[in-house]
């Protein structure tokens, strides 16, 4: 008798020796990859997820749990499941906790999101100059406009620095590079007041870079817009400078506790 055909949407059982290593959550994402799924497509239910994966519905919960808290799933109560948008905000998340209880010199994890963060930036600057050279994007003039303003004014800017930099990267046809950006960018304005650390003084250094950076885009000069990336994150560096030996001489958190 030939087999019987394989029902349309149903999860393919994994060969016996990958079952056995393989967790629901694994099978799950498999068949998202392997059904060729997208953000807002709708996953079997519970019933066929068991029946398929040969698995308990607790199992199947736990793994819909996990992945949810990865936004690789998305559970709307009363409709289903569906492919979930896949977010960079777990990734942030954990990040912000790093830096704020990663063991000993607390200030280096900071440290270490703002070296990624000019990272990307200058490892995206030919990118960069390509997508924005003979440009003149009104929404990034308006941004550096609104910024140095407020710098003068004394008065932080975080709104307009973050969409900044997202537009920015709008330019390279990356989407990856953008969500990486911005997920480190919100890493480090979350983990600095959790920190007990302020902005640095001279924010309209800070102001004025983003506009050296778009200038530079625009004329397509190269090494101008690196040289602004490095004036962008100088005053954040200083500032991280002089905190460092302010909190060396400080008793630490857990010796304070005693």
């Amino acid at each position: 008798m030939p087999a019987a055909p394989r029902r349309a949407g149903a999860v393919p059982r994994p060969a016996a020796a990958v079952s056995r290593r393989a967790t629901t959550a694994d099978q799950i994402k498999d068949y998202i990859l392997t059904q060729g799924l997208r953000p807002g497509d709708v996953l079997p239910t519970e019933t066929e997820l068991c029946e398929n994966l040969g698995v308990s519905r607790s199992s199947v919960r736990e793994a819909i749990r996990t992945l949810s808290t990865l936004d690789i799933v998305e559970v709307r109560h009363g409709r289903g499941t569906f492919v979930g948008n896949m977010s960079l905000d777990a990734m942030v998340e954990s990040l912000v906790f790093r830096g704020v209880l990663i063991p000993g010199d607390d200030l280096q994890a900071l440290r270490e999101v703002v070296e990624v963060r000019q990272a990307l930036d200058m490892s995206m600057a030919e990118r960069i100059v390509d997508g924005l050279r003979g440009t003149a994007d009104p929404n990034l003039h308006a941004l550096v406009e609104q910024m140095v303003q407020s710098a003068r004014e004394g008065q932080t800017f975080p709104k307009q620095d973050r969409h900044f930099h997202t537009e920015l990267l709008e330019h390279v046809g990356n989407s990856l590079v953008g969500q990486l950006v911005t997920a480190f960018w919100d890493v480090h304005t979350a983990v600095m007041p959790r920190l007990g650390l302020s902005l640095p003084a001279d924010l309209e250094q800070t102001a004025q870079a983003h506009g050296d950076m778009l200038r530079a885009a625009e004329a397509g000069d190269v090494e101008a817009f690196r040289a602004a990336v490095v004036d962008h994150y100088a005053p954040l560096q200083r500032a991280l400078d002089e905190a460092q030996p302010a909190r060396r001489a400080t008793p630490g958190r857990a010796e304070a506790a005693r």
